[in-house]
């Protein structure tokens, strides 16, 4: 089957890099406030090669054979990639980051935005290399130990992608943009165990053996932009 490749544009970015644990939480989704994420609010699950920061940029170097899968289809499971996150028990929020990745240059290095709860449990998308003719922008959604994979091929000489992620409860949706104006749906999915406190933020890796760098920018935390339903209501 012939691969069909979406034309996709390219961008720049504001991020952090930290240790300290932090909470943010907001009374209701009526009364949240637009808000800069502080770099104080974000930790380490794991880390990376190196970490850099430059003012509101975090560069961030993969270390080789790091990933982030449970069982489906390949069977293994690889649960070590680097997750710089924050924590909140907010229920209705979006993460908003823009990604540069444009030093990727081996199969499956990849960075974007995650929600990342245990190995289990944990929610990611992004772009993957794949050649020097098109790589893989999709997302995965790992409940109780089981990864799914959904992606579409984009040209390869996209190096740049904003992402969304949104919460409404224990429902997500990840969105991308090219532009951070215009954003297009990636997944809409159900997360069983996030339905209190969550983490959230920024990963990077490379699973096969490689390394490069990834850069993060423009990391903002707002009200919900996946607003409500208004279509057919719940039985």
């Amino acid at each position: 089957m012939k691969t069909t490749i979406l034309s996709l544009a390219a961008l720049t970015l504001l991020a952090s890099c930290g240790t300290k644990e932090a909470e943010t939480s907001v009374t209701n989704e009526e009364t949240y406030s637009s808000m800069t994420l502080n770099i104080g609010d974000f930790q380490w699950t794991r880390e990376p090669e190196s970490c850099v920061k430059k003012g509101d940029t975090i560069e961030v170097v993969t270390k080789p054979h790091t990933d982030l899968w449970q069982r489906t289809y390949y069977h293994f499971q690889n649960d070590n990639a680097p997750v710089l996150q924050m924590k909140t028990r907010e229920k209705f929020f979006s993460f908003i980051v823009k990604t540069d990745f444009a030093e990727s240059h081996h199969r499956f290095d990849q960075c974007g935005v995650v929600m990342y709860l245990d190995s289990e449990n944990w929610l990611k998308g992004s772009i993957e290399y794949e050649n020097e003719e098109f790589q893989h922008l999709g997302s995965v959604a790992t409940n109780h130990g089981y990864s799914d994979w959904a992606t579409t091929a984009i040209p390869a000489d996209v190096k740049s992608m904003w992402y969304r992620l949104s919460r409404r409860e224990d429902d997500f949706c990840i969105e991308c943009s090219t532009d951070g104006e215009a954003w297009s749906q990636m997944r809409v999915c159900h997360m069983y165990e996030a339905k209190d406190e969550i983490s959230f933020g920024i990963y990077a890796c490379s699973p096969e053996d490689s390394s490069f760098k990834a850069v993060f920018t423009n990391m903002q935390l707002t009200e919900c932009a996946w607003k409500a339903h208004d279509g057919q209501q719940p039985d």
